[in-house]
C-alpha cells in the first residue's frame, strides 16, 4: 500500500469512529430523529477535514469531490443510531471512538497538509484542527461547551500527535511509522488526561468582591 493510499484508509476509520461518536453524542445530549443523529454524525466526522481543505485551498473539499467519506460518515452514523443499545453496554464507548477520531485525525490531518505543500508549523495547527473541529461543530450544535473550552486535554493531544506525525518524516522516519507513533502519542496523552485528571493550565480571576 502506498503511502497515500495508508493515509485514506487512516483517515476513513477516523471518519467512521467520529461518526458513531457523534451520533452517540447527539442521542446521550437530545432527543432527535433519526435525520438529525445522522446529521451529527456526519458534522462530526467530516467537519473538520473540510476546514483543513478550505484553509489549504483545495477546492472543493475532498468531502465532496469523492464518495466514500459520506458514505463512510453516514455508515458510521446509522449503526450508532441501530445499535445504539448494544454500544451503550460497552465500557466509555463515546470516549473510546472519540479518541480514535481524534488520533487518526490529528496525524492524518497534519501530513495531508504537509502534502498539500504546508510547511511545518502550518500542518501541526491544521492537524490539530482537523482533529477537534468535527466535534466543536457537535457541541456546538447541541447546546454544549466545546471541549477543547473546558479545560480537559483535547486540543494539547491532537497538537501533541501532529507534531510527530510531522517531524517524524524529517528526521527520517516513514511517514507511516511517524503517523502510527503520532496516532499512539495522542491516544495516551488523552487517555492519561481522562484517568488522571490531568488538565490545561487556566488562569483565574479574583471576583470583585475578593479585591476588597
Amino acid at each position: 500500500m502506498t503511502a497515500q493510499g495508508f493515509l485514506l484508509l487512516l483517515e476513513l476509520v477516523g471518519v467512521f469512529a467520529f461518526a458513531l461518536d457523534g451520533a452517540l453524542t447527539a442521542m446521550r445530549a437530545t432527543h432527535l430523529d433519526l435525520f438529525g443523529v445522522v446529521a451529527l454524525g456526519i458534522v462530526t466526522a467530516v467537519g473538520g477535514g473540510i476546514m483543513r481543505d478550505v484553509l489549504l485551498g483545495e477546492l472543493p473539499p475532498a468531502t465532496f469531490r469523492v464518495w466514500y467519506y459520506l458514505a463512510t460518515a453516514t455508515a458510521g452514523a446509522l449503526l450508532a443510531f441501530w445499535g445504539h443499545r448494544l454500544l451503550s453496554r460497552m465500557s466509555r464507548p463515546i470516549f473510546v471512538f472519540d479518541t480514535v477520531g481524534l488520533s487518526l485525525f490529528a496525524v492524518t490531518g497534519a501530513q495531508l497538509a504537509v502534502d498539500a505543500g504546508a510547511d511545518a508549523g502550518q500542518a501541526i495547527l491544521l492537524g490539530g484542527l482537523t482533529a477537534v473541529g468535527g466535534g466543536t461543530l457537535r457541541d456546538v450544535l447541541v447546546r454544549k461547551v466545546p471541549g477543547i473550552l473546558t479545560g480537559g486535554l483535547y486540543a494539547v493531544p491532537a497538537l501533541l500527535g501532529a507534531v510527530v506525525a510531522v517531524v517524524g518524516p524529517v528526521l527520517g522516519v516513514s511517514p507511516g511509522l511517524a503517523a502510527f507513533a503520532g496516532g499512539v502519542v495522542c491516544a495516551a496523552t488523552r487517555t492519561g488526561g481522562a484517568l488522571r485528571g490531568w488538565r490545561a493550565p487556566h488562569a483565574t480571576l479574583a471576583s470583585p468582591e475578593d479585591l476588597d
